[in-house]
């Protein structure tokens, strides 16, 4: 009986820390109106947004690890996602090494599309995923992830994760 118990007091406080230690940071601040969490404290901004610039950008581990940046994109009202990640594509083709990847529809807070590529850069097979997130009619947030190609699938899980709680406030 006593073992039982003493488990059983184990195993709650095994799960209290568990919970403890798997609840997410999220990112918000007062110069941009949306939110979302990061599912790791890996994850560290490198680029705070302000008033002048709305922009931030986070690091997990080392750049090479993974990179994101968000972006606000004021678009014509009647633009279709396609057509803003060609705008994206064209710049994105003069990287050296650039292969596009295929496109997916993605579903979280925001609704959108997923566009994958992989390029060279210092002799290293990097990769990006980019979300195009549709917030209002003339609104699109980007949020464009990249790094070393094998670093960056390992935390693909994460990446979506990130995508997927990412809402306007």
């Amino acid at each position: 009986m006593k073992l039982r118990s003493i488990l059983s007091v184990f195993a709650l406080s095994l799960f209290l820390v568990v919970s403890v230690a798997a609840q997410n940071e999220t990112f918000s601040d007062p110069n941009v109106e949306y939110t979302f969490d990061l599912p790791d404290a890996a994850w560290k901004m490198t680029s705070k947004p302000s008033t002048l610039s709305p922009n931030v950008e986070y690091v997990f581990k080392d750049r090479n690890d993974g990179y994101m940046e968000v972006r606000k994109l004021s678009i014509k009202s009647n633009q279709m996602l396609g057509d803003i990640i060609r705008d994206e594509e064209t710049k994105l083709q003069f990287m050296p090494g650039y292969v596009a990847g295929k496109e997916e529809n993605f579903q979280g807070a925001l609704d959108g599309r997923v566009f994958n590529f992989e390029f060279v850069r210092s002799a290293r097979n990097m990769s990006g995923r980019f979300y195009f997130l549709k917030a209002k009619d003339d609104t699109v947030y980007v949020l464009r992830f990249t790094g070393e190609r094998d670093k960056l699938r390992n935390i693909r899980n994460q990446v979506d994760s990130i995508a997927r709680t990412f809402k306007v406030k």
